[in-house]
């Protein structure tokens, strides 16, 4: 993928060299040694995840021999004080995402429920006693984390149709039910799982560790977006749980959605990231093209292309900058949140059709990477709050009325 020269710069700043998918150049926004992160960060997914990608994501596998080298990059604690050797912006956590998504979504959606959803639960919802005990040994990736809240018979309902239960026996609880669509749980270490609690029906959240009886996770096979991430379908019969090891400040749902607002960001982010690479290779697609004795690029559909790819992709990198700049003053709300996820995975879905179309039948060939883009946005989409239901929590707020049923 190209590289261009910033159009953002900002004066006493050293010259770096921005994306070619970042018209604007909004990676200048960045301190200094956050753009080092970050270029440490894009040498890396060049060398050692562009190269495997489609060959893992039409396997279906995981690229296990990458973690090593996504361990020595020191990014994983990164958003939480005292875990990483820099502590981060929400910009700077952002634009990793971005990064990693542009090589490639399935590796930016490990990367996110590790370090978003599971650390984000333990961090937010964890005693003082239990961020010591996880975060750390997480942060340096030697567990590997994953969240487990949807069910088989509930999506967008979860909060109120949360079916899976737990019992408190003395000093253990018994956790009885299923989850589906879990990322990362075939092999994660530590897996947090939400649970309405039978005694007074608030949900809680228990981190179950690998091979603790009554605990069993099969891949979801199938799949057309996504594919080297590994879904599980989830089934816990009489699963027994510490008390030590329920998250000691998760006491309802309220605590759950605290989590899914920091983490609904990093999904635009990654949205972002897909569509970026899906322009960026259609656009090196067209200058190399040549139809009619021109490259493609010379004709003026295909450059009404380009330039609808490109204003979609800065638009919404505007607006998810935008989002980071609120979280990190403290002052983001769920309707932000929601806004940005709607807005900018949908931009997303029409600019790697556009995308497809630029490469005509080629584009469907995994070789040429951008069905890759293409297959994986419908899961993008989709995840972390469908454009509905996120069209409905920015409607309530713009109102003031509830629209939900």
């Amino acid at each position: 993928m190209q590289s261009s020269a910033s159009t953002f710069p900002r004066s006493g700043d050293r010259h770096f060299e921005t994306l070619t998918g970042d018209f604007f150049g909004f990676e200048n926004l960045l301190a200094e040694d956050e753009r080092d992160i970050v270029m440490r960060v894009r040498e890396f997914l060049r060398t050692e995840v562009e190269p495997i990608a489609n060959d893992h994501w039409s396997r279906a596998e995981f690229p296990f021999q990458i973690i090593d080298g996504l361990r020595a990059l020191d990014i994983a604690g990164l958003r939480y004080e005292g875990l990483a050797a820099h502590y981060g912006t929400r910009l700077l956590s952002g634009f990793l995402a971005l990064e990693i998504s542009r090589a490639d979504p399935s590796i930016n959606t490990f990367y996110g429920v590790h370090t978003g959803l599971a650390m984000g639960s333990i961090n937010r919802c964890g005693s003082d006693e239990q961020r010591e005990r996880w975060l750390p040994a997480m942060a340096r990736m030697e567990k590997i984390g994953a969240f487990a809240l949807t069910e088989p018979h509930g999506g967008s309902d979860v909060a109120g149709g949360l079916e899976t239960t737990a019992r408190r026996e003395g000093d253990e609880w018994v956790l009885n039910g299923e989850k589906r669509w879990i990322g990362n749980a075939t092999f994660a270490d530590l897996v947090v799982v939400w649970a309405r609690d039978e005694a007074d029906h608030h949900v809680k959240g228990f981190v179950v560790a690998k091979g603790t009886p009554g605990f069993s996770a099969t891949k979801i096979e199938d799949k057309v977006a996504l594919r080297t991430v590994q879904n599980a379908d989830i089934v816990l019969t009489d699963c027994r749980v510490a008390e030590r090891d329920r998250l000691q400040r998760a006491e309802s749902f309220r605590d759950t959605g605290d989590v899914l607002r920091l983490t609904r960001g990093g999904v635009a982010w990654g949205a972002v990231g897909c569509m970026m690479a899906a322009y960026e290779l259609a656009l090196a697609y067209a200058t190399e093209r040549v139809q009619f004795g021109r490259p493609i690029a010379k004709f003026q559909l295909i450059q009404d292309h380009l330039a609808t790819m490109v204003g979609n992709v800065t638009s919404s990198l505007a607006l998810v900058v935008s989002l980071a700049q609120l979280q990190d003053h403290g002052v983001n709300k769920d309707e932000h949140s929601a806004l940005v996820k709607s807005v900018v995975t949908t931009r997303m879905r029409e600019t790697v059709a556009l995308a497809r179309e630029v490469l005509g039948g080629n584009g469907i060939l995994l070789t040429n990477n951008v069905a890759r883009f293409f297959a994986d946005a419908e899961a993008l989409y989709s995840y972390e709050g469908t454009r509905e239901i996120n069209q409905l929590i920015v409607g309530r707020a713009i109102t003031g009325m509830g629209a939900f049923v």
